[in-house]
């Protein structure tokens, strides 16, 4: 059997509706998981539902705001009764309220700590018991590069990150015991539609930072996020997978 064969699994993927998140989720579909992809509005979760619908696969989209303790406790309770427990937990969703510093409003902190951290906190624990229950399951965590080297103006979304892996390390040494793995992927710069954006001179100013000398793509880090979630994995918890083309080698 194919290590990667995710073949009777049940996957929840939050900000699946473009990026990073779309990518985990039509790749966990492609690889045999049910998977249902988050979306913050009603029309980007039919967006997801019609994706997976056009790859042929099993699925659909659902609207959630992460940072909605009821919401997220009822797209849960969906899930597991429509298609049953979730094995698989990829937290994506995120947000960014870049300032410097000394300018930054709380309400720039506190939204970004609550999507991209307290919300991993809550996601994580509505699928905990079932897994624990079952004595199996995957929670991963993306993260980024932010997380680990810190960047000017983004002090909030630097320490949402950096709170992530501390999360990651405490929780896979709660839940070994129980052969559920977590770990967490650290992306570098990733196409995207910010990226694209970009004056070519600074495009090219990023790629001579990186060892490989281009950008990666959402499909670098959803292979890596198929890997963790599949049997071939079933060894590695607590870790941190730096996916960034030797920008940063710690």
């Amino acid at each position: 059997m194919n290590d990667q064969t995710l073949n009777g699994q049940i996957a929840l993927i939050t900000g699946a509706s473009r990026g990073i998140g779309a990518a985990i989720c039509d790749t966990l579909a492609l690889h045999g998981a049910t998977v249902v992809g988050t979306a913050t509005s009603e029309s980007g979760a039919a967006a997801i539902t019609e994706r997976l619908k056009g790859l042929g696969v099993t699925g659909c989209g659902m609207q959630l705001d992460v940072t909605d303790a009821e919401a997220a406790s009822t797209c849960v309770s969906a899930i597991s009764e429509q298609f049953g427990p979730i094995s698989i937990l990829v937290n994506n969703a995120g947000i960014t309220r870049d300032n410097l510093f000394m300018r930054m409003k709380d309400d720039e902190w506190e939204d970004v700590i609550a999507t991209n951290l307290s919300s991993v906190f809550r996601m994580s624990k509505l699928v905990i018991k079932p897994m624990v229950k079952a004595r199996s399951g995957r929670i991963i965590n993306i993260s980024s590069v932010v997380g680990i080297t810190g960047n000017a103006g983004q002090v909030n979304y630097a320490a949402s990150k950096a709170g992530l892996l501390g999360m990651t390390r405490s929780l896979a040494r709660e839940l070994g015991s129980r052969s559920i793995t977590i770990n967490a992927i650290a992306p570098g710069f990733i196409e995207s539609d910010m990226t694209d954006a970009l004056p070519e001179d600074q495009k090219n100013k990023i790629k001579g930072e990186i060892s490989l000398g281009r950008l990666g793509t959402p499909d670098d880090i959803a292979q890596t996020c198929l890997f963790l979630a599949s049997d071939g994995a079933a060894y590695i918890t607590g870790q941190t997978i730096s996916v960034n083309g030797g920008m940063v080698m710690p």
